[in-house]
Order: C-alpha cells, then sequence, then structure tokens
C-alpha cells in the first residue's frame, strides 16, 4: 500500500524521474534509495522529501501552525490508521467527524499532504461502511468526498459513492 500512495504521490506532484523504492521489516516500511546520501526512511520521511524534491512546500503547511498539524496528521496516520484494528474503526471515525466539524481541509484552508494521506489512510474504512453507517460520520464523508474529487489525489483508488441524496426524506410522497 505505501509504495503505491508514494508512486501516486509522485504523480499528483508531477515529479518526471520516479524514485527506487524497497520496503524494509514485517510492516512493510518504505525505503528511499537516495543517491545523494543515505537511504530515507518511512512513508512520512520519503512522502515529505519528495514534496520538498517537487518544491511544493504548500503541502506541508503555509504557517508555523498549519505545518504542525500536518505533521501531526500525518503521524496520526502512521502511528493509528496504519495498525488499527475493526474495533477502533468506530472510534477513528468518530474522532475525525468530531474534528471535521467546521473545517473542510485537516490543516488550515487549504488542501495538504495530511488530506491526501490521511484520505489514503481511511479509503478502506469508507469502501466497507454501508450507506447509514456513512450517514453517521457527515463530516467525515463531507471531506472525503471532497477529497476523493480533487484533482490528482485518487490515482490507485477507486471512486466511493459516500452519501446518498438527502432532500427527500421517505415521510414525503
Amino acid at each position: 500500500m505505501a509504495l503505491r500512495e508514494l508512486s501516486s504521490l509522485e504523480k499528483y506532484l508531477g515529479l518526471k524521474k520516479p524514485n527506487k523504492y524497497s520496503t524494509q521489516g514485517d510492516k512493510k516500511v518504505p525505503v528511499l534509495q537516495n543517491n545523494n546520501g543515505p537511504p530515507l526512511v518511512g512513508l512520512v520521511t520519503v512522502a515529505c522529501h519528495l514534496v520538498k524534491q517537487a518544491k511544493r512546500p504548500e503541502l506541508l503547511g503555509d504557517s508555523a501552525e498549519s505545518r504542525a498539524v500536518v505533521q501531526q496528521w500525518l503521524e496520526y496516520r502512521v502511528s493509528k490508521l496504519d495498525s488499527c484494528t475493526k474495533e477502533d474503526i468506530k472510534t477513528i471515525l468518530k474522532d475525525l467527524n468530531l474534528y471535521l466539524q467546521d473545517k473542510v481541509y485537516l490543516a488550515g484552508n487549504q488542501f495538504t499532504l495530511a488530506d491526501l494521506f490521511m484520505y489514503n489512510g481511511i479509503h478502506s474504512m469508507i469502501v466497507d461502511l454501508a450507506i447509514q453507517e456513512k450517514e453517521q460520520y457527515v463530516n467525515v464523508t463531507r471531506w472525503f468526498d471532497h477529497i476523493q474529487h480533487y484533482p490528482g489525489v485518487r490515482h490507485h483508488l477507486p471512486p466511493v459513492a459516500v452519501l446518498r441524496n438527502r432532500i427527500y426524506t421517505s415521510r414525503h410522497h
């Protein structure tokens, strides 16, 4: 999964020359074979390097506060989402739903790497939810749908139908 995400990130960033990746350990931690020095290890480390390589610093946040928030969500993705159990999913979605109550993006007022990686991280969770369950997490599904339609985001993942039309209720004839 992580290697496909990094490849997708390269396409999103418009990097022309694909990098050489490998994985290490049981958890298949991505490793970037760096020509100019030691290999870079870890999804977040490699992703941040690619963003800097592409000269797209706004994806890491446009202020000290938003950079910290982006970093926080990237760490959350790797430490919580990537190792969550089925039992953790509802808590994760409930917490994320509360956080997104008054937000369009995870960090500040623009799309960042945090949005991209959290989208990739919860994609399989959202796919597995029934429509009624998606409606319980209306802020998550709103954010998710917005991010999946953001230009260049959904390279290797299928689109997900998130909410049914809520204009009419079942009480109207």
